[in-house]
This record gives structure tokens, C-alpha cells and sequence, in this order.
């Protein structure tokens, strides 16, 4: 019988052994046992809290949108002028954790699996949607409405292109590069616009 306060701390130790679990193969091919043994857990556990692997993936998922969408809300209450607005946004996707190889992994591995699944794709636009809604909200105080749409859809693709180049391991692009290359593009598509921050 699970000790009684313990599912929290559990079911969260599964969802990060689910991701390192997922990261490590590079697919979602993976079993409860695996997940599990990694957890430090029984596979029966696994099952009593999740119910199945599957559950466990799209909890998974919501994990990394949770953590995505808190770390956000943090950067922007810290930024205070919409430029700073959009960086803190840039930053924010590709810190540390977020830009983990085995993170990495895990999201490439639900976006394939999201050519199957319907509730996986759900959450993967629920993903684009928000991205392209935080870009938008501060590029339509800096540009006209088209430009702000055409600049938020091309930063939405460099931040995705750059986690595809950097799952490639033999072309790795640091934290750093990613966050440069992203505002050097923000900035030129600005320029022409020139409006004040």
C-alpha cells in the first residue's frame, strides 16, 4: 500500500523518469518497468498512479507546458517595456532545462506522436498557440498587426528549428546562440518599424 503523502512525490519522480527515460532512447517506445525502475519505484506503483503508460505520457507532456508556462509568467512580470517583454519570452524557451538534451528529446518524441495521437496534438498546439500569443501581445505594441503576425510566426519557427538542430547533437547550438540568433531576427524584423520600446 503507497504510503499515505507520498503521490506527489511520486507521481512527479515518474514523470521525470518518464522524460530522462524518453530523452535517453529518443522515442516514446519505452515501458512502464523502464520508467519505473528508473522512479525508483515498482511497476505496479507506476500503474496504481497513472494507470498506464500512456496516462504517464500525457502527464509528461502537461509537465512540460506547466513548467514552460510558469517560467514564463515569471519572466514577464520581471520585464517591463514590450522588447524586454519579448526577450524575457526568447530566453525563458530556451533555458537550461527546457533546452536539456533529454528534454529535447522528450518534445521531439511527442511531436512524432502527435501524427497519432489526438490528445498529444492537442497539447502541441495548445503549445504553438501560446508561444504565438505572447510573441503577438508585445509585437503589436512595437509594429503594425501584419508585421507583428509575420514576425511572431518566424520567431515561433527559429525557436522550434533551433530545438530540431539541436537534437541533431552533431551540430549543437549553445543557449546563448539560440537566444542570439532568435533576437537578431526580432530586431532586424523591428527595425523597419522603428516604433519606440
Amino acid at each position: 500500500m503507497p504510503k499515505v503523502g507520498m503521490e506527489p512525490v511520486r507521481r512527479k519522480a515518474l514523470v521525470d523518469a518518464a522524460l530522462s527515460v524518453i530523452g535517453d532512447r529518443g522515442s516514446l517506445t519505452v515501458t512502464m518497468s523502464e520508467i519505473a525502475r528508473r522512479a525508483g519505484v515498482s511497476p505496479a506503483l507506476a500503474h496504481h498512479y497513472f494507470g498506464s503508460k500512456d496516462r504517464l505520457l500525457i502527464e509528461t507532456i502537461r509537465f512540460l507546458l506547466r513548467q514552460l508556462r510558469d517560467d514564463s509568467v515569471k519572466a514577464l512580470k520581471r520585464a517591463d517595456t514590450p522588447r524586454t517583454r519579448l526577450s524575457a519570452i526568447i530566453r525563458v524557451n530556451f533555458q537550461a532545462d527546457q533546452f536539456a538534451p533529454e528534454t529535447i528529446a522528450a518534445w521531439l518524441a511527442f511531436y512524432a506522436e502527435a501524427q497519432r495521437s489526438e490528445e498529444t496534438r492537442r497539447f502541441l498546439v495548445i503549445y504553438a498557440r501560446r508561444l504565438r500569443s505572447n510573441l503577438l501581445a508585445d509585437l503589436r505594441r512595437l509594429c503594425p498587426a501584419d508585421a507583428a503576425e509575420r514576425i511572431a510566426e518566424g520567431a515561433a519557427a527559429m525557436i522550434d528549428g533551433l530545438y530540431i538542430r539541436q537534437s541533431l547533437r552533431s551540430v549543437p547550438v549553445s543557449i546563448e546562440a539560440s537566444i542570439s540568433l532568435t533576437e537578431d531576427y526580432i530586431s532586424s524584423a523591428l527595425a523597419p518599424h522603428s516604433k519606440e520600446d
